[in-house]
């Protein structure tokens, strides 16, 4: 209901109203209802809010949502919600970026904040540099707790950043870690070096990224210290840090052990380029794909030309042709697009694709049969019985029954053999259903009444 309200409220006369309500709820929520509205509202809605809000709602967005927010605002706004991110935030949200848009937004960063993106960037794509976070409290091996939990008291980070207090020896070489409770329970007087944790766990800025998300969980610690190739603390590695990289990981290795990982990927790559890529490549493309379908339509009529005798002695005929050719066509379209969205959802597998096959040609002899029985049904009381040829009705009644199924059949395999083959489903499956369908719809149905009618 709320979210009726906010959108309906995104007009001109209104964006008062719009403000005090959207300002009113709380980001988590807020995300789900910014995200429900439409893309030319939602920038209007995120300059409704006040600033700590935005910043807030901002840091609950996916990556590729902040982008797409970003590239619909205007700079000044964007620069001032940067300045307010994460480096690790905001170097994530680059990534999602055209280059020309990411290098404008860098160039108009502060020094400081410009300077640390650099230094995250320069390290390679999947690396642990790229993931870390630049602010993490440190204090010396020979410290004494009293001193760092003075430490403690005086830092302005949150309390998610201070889950590990890390310890370096005077050259900031990483020498482990303590927890804040520890601090709390031990003596004022004792020394860091005699409380210190995880002398060896650490990664390295160069390795990739999944070793951090593998000890975090190894170790269960809320964050990992990342150091140089010297052995230097330069950064942190949260939980929350790779909890996205956990879930995408879990998600590939169940596709990879359904057999449709890899499929997946391939066929996301194809849609991108097909969305966003040249218009030249779409059009050289889906335009051989079509040439598929123009040389079958000279096939399908050479077809009509085999059969032109039986068309002549039986002119009612022509007039089911369309419906046999239509009928077919539709119930093949159903059966690629259930196919292409179940691919999607992870709802058919190469291992189950047989099962899924049966089962969607036993939906379309059964819808077959059902049509088949309709169309015979009024073929024969419109065309056949008047015309002295019920046979009509019968010819009808089993070509579209088989033609149903036939598409059924058809909609659900070629959509996968294009995969196995390589060939891009999307623009390649119907006109080769098409071209098929309609050749081997026209042939059963010519062949029926030529034999039932009982012309040689």
């Amino acid at each position: 209901m709320r979210q009726n309200v906010l959108n309906d409220l995104l007009q001109p006369f209104a964006l008062e109203a719009a403000k005090k309500e959207a300002n009113s709820i709380a980001p988590a929520e807020l995300v789900q209802l910014l995200m429900e509205i439409e893309p030319s509202k939602r920038a209007i809605a995120f300059r409704l809010l006040d600033k700590d809000k935005a910043i807030r709602v901002f840091e609950y967005l996916r990556p590729d949502d902040q982008a797409e927010l970003i590239q619909a605002m205007e700079s000044p706004e964007i620069s001032a919600l940067l300045e307010e991110l994460d480096v690790d935030d905001r170097v994530r949200l680059f990534e999602e970026l055209p280059a020309k848009v990411t290098k404008r937004l860098i160039a108009g960063l502060s020094p400081q904040a410009r300077a640390a993106v650099n230094l995250l960037l320069g390290y390679p794509e999947g690396s642990a540099g790229r993931l870390m976070n630049l602010r993490f409290l440190t204090v010396r091996s020979t410290a004494t707790v009293g001193a760092a939990l003075a430490t403690v008291r005086e830092s302005t980070l949150e309390p998610s950043e201070l889950a590990l207090i890390f310890v370096i020896d005077e050259a900031r070489y990483y020498r482990g870690f303590v927890r804040p409770v520890q601090l709390l329970k031990a003596d004022p007087s004792q020394l860091i070096a005699d409380l210190l944790d995880g002398e060896t766990i650490a990664i390295s800025a160069t390795d990739d990224e999944l070793r951090a998300a593998k000890l975090l969980k190894t170790y269960d610690l809320p964050a990992i210290a990342v150091v140089d190739s010297e052995g230097r603390l330069i950064g942190d590695i949260t939980f929350d840090d790779v909890i996205d990289l956990v879930e995408e990981e879990a998600t590939e290795t169940i596709l990879e052990q359904a057999g449709v990982g890899s499929l997946l990927n391939r066929d996301r790559g194809w849609s991108e380029k097909l969305v966003r890529g040249p218009s030249l490549y779409s059009i050289r493309l889906r335009i051989i794909f079509l040439i598929v379908t123009l040389i079958g339509g000279f096939l399908v009529g050479g077809v009509i030309e085999r059969f032109e005798e039986t068309l002549e002695a039986v002119v009612a005929a022509a007039i089911f042709i369309p419906l046999v050719m239509d009928m077919g066509g539709n119930v093949g379209t159903q059966s690629s697009t259930i196919f292409a969205r179940g691919l999607a959802w992870s709802q058919i597998s190469p291992p189950q694709f047989m099962a899924y096959l049966f089962r969607e040609v036993r939906i379309g002899l059964v819808m077959g049969l059902i049509l088949g029985s309709i169309a015979g049904g009024v073929a024969y009381l419109w065309q056949g019985e008047p015309n002295g040829i019920p046979q009509l009705g019968l010819a009808v009644g089993v070509a579209l029954t088989m033609v149903i199924t036939l598409g059924s059949f058809l909609g659900a395999s070629l959509p996968m053999v294009m995969l196995r083959v390589g060939f891009d489903h999307g623009p390649a499956a119907d006109p080769f259903l098409t071209t098929i369908k309609d050749f081997l719809g026209l042939l059963i149905y010519f062949s029926l009444v030529g034999w039932l009618v009982g012309i040689a």
